[in-house]
């Protein structure tokens, strides 16, 4: 049996917040494996900017629900799971769908959680996962590394210092305003960087670090930052690319696509094997589609981390519903920090 719900669907031919629609849309019943969940709230990330723009190839075509992350309560479980978990409050990924009232979660995107505020708890999930799965699972990072961090006031920004320096290491923060160098600062960098004044941040980074180079690099941009970054890396580095957010900077269709993916230029492999050097490709939706316990593990330490108070993730503020078009602005306009939630006014009352 379908049951009505509620979303903010991706539907329009416009682009950013314009593009979306809050309508009734039909929702079919679960699988075996499966969860439904009523939605308190769900978060924005990067990509969903990207998708609104036709940027993001992974995106389902339009009329479509997009959205990672959601926190809500457990009111349905499928025939291959405990019904002990009906009533339960969790964190959950989605793969697209998170814009809605109600949700089908995998059985293992989730993990329960207690009354703790659902915008801090969110930034553990999309953007936790990432910065925990690049910094302590995929390569981690060591007290000897130089660490670049671009847009480092975000929300897998803010989390990458906290965990870089839990590790020791010394960290170089990117930001594009200067109302956010105090926060990057409090969180533990050690150097900032704005790559809006006048001298380039690469060469701001030779001043400050001198004669030594860079160990890793955390970098969602790509484009023209990709060449820089590889050229302020040491022998043995490791540049981690898990965004192309310069992308959306375009405003010419496909010539601004081919230009983005001409500043990034033809990397040699055997000059990765002579200097060690990697590139580390990051698509979590891919990691959650072939190796789901490795999303569920990330997810699950994101959590312990944030309730022993190692991991602070920060928020960018709190969105009812009806406010949407607002927080999806703020996001789009580079202007926010940390994480921002959008609240369901039903749950809110």
């Amino acid at each position: 049996k379908e049951m009505k719900n509620e979303a903010i669907v991706l539907a329009g031919k416009t682009k950013g917040s314009t593009a979306f629609q809050r309508k009734e849309i039909n929702f079919p019943a679960i699988k075996a494996d499966q969860v439904l969940v009523k939605s308190e709230a769900f978060g924005l990330n990067y990509a969903d900017v990207m998708a609104s723009m036709g940027l993001y190839r992974e995106a389902p075509p339009r009329p479509c629900v997009i959205g990672y992350e959601l926190v809500g309560e457990i009111i349905e479980v499928g025939a291959e799971l405990d019904a002990s978990l009906v009533g339960k409050r969790i964190l959950a990924f989605s793969r697209f769908g998170a814009y809605a009232q109600y949700v089908a979660i995998e059985k293992h995107a989730f993990t329960t959680v207690e009354e703790e505020p659902a915008n801090l708890l969110l930034a553990l999930c999309t953007q936790g996962v990432t910065a925990h799965y690049m910094s302590n699972y995929l390569s981690p990072v060591r007290a000897h590394d130089i660490v670049l961090i671009h847009a480092a006031a975000g929300g897998v920004g803010s989390l990458l210092i906290q965990l870089c320096k839990q590790k020791g290491a010394t960290v170089i923060a990117k930001i594009g305003n200067e109302n956010k160098r105090e926060l990057v600062e409090a969180l533990g960098a050690d150097f900032t960087v704005n790559y809006n004044n006048e001298i380039e941040y690469d060469e701001a980074i030779k001043k400050l670090i001198g004669d030594k180079k860079l160990t890793v690099s955390f970098n969602p941009v790509a484009g023209s930052t990709f060449k820089k970054d590889m050229k302020l890396l040491r022998f043995g580095g490791r540049l981690f690319l898990f965004g192309g957010a310069e992308l959306t900077a375009g405003k010419w269709g496909i010539l601004s696509a081919l230009r983005f993916l001409f500043r990034m230029g033809k990397p040699l492999p055997i000059a990765f094997m002579m200097k060690s050097q990697s590139i580390l490709g990051v698509n979590l939706l891919k990691i959650a589609d072939h190796y789901p316990m490795i999303i569920s593990e990330c997810l699950s330490e994101c959590y312990q981390s944030f309730k022993k108070g190692t991991l602070k993730p920060q928020s960018g503020g709190d969105f009812q519903v009806e406010n949407f078009a607002s927080a999806f602005e703020l996001l789009k306009s580079g202007k926010s920090t940390g994480k921002i939630g959008v609240l369901w006014k039903s749950n809110s009352n």
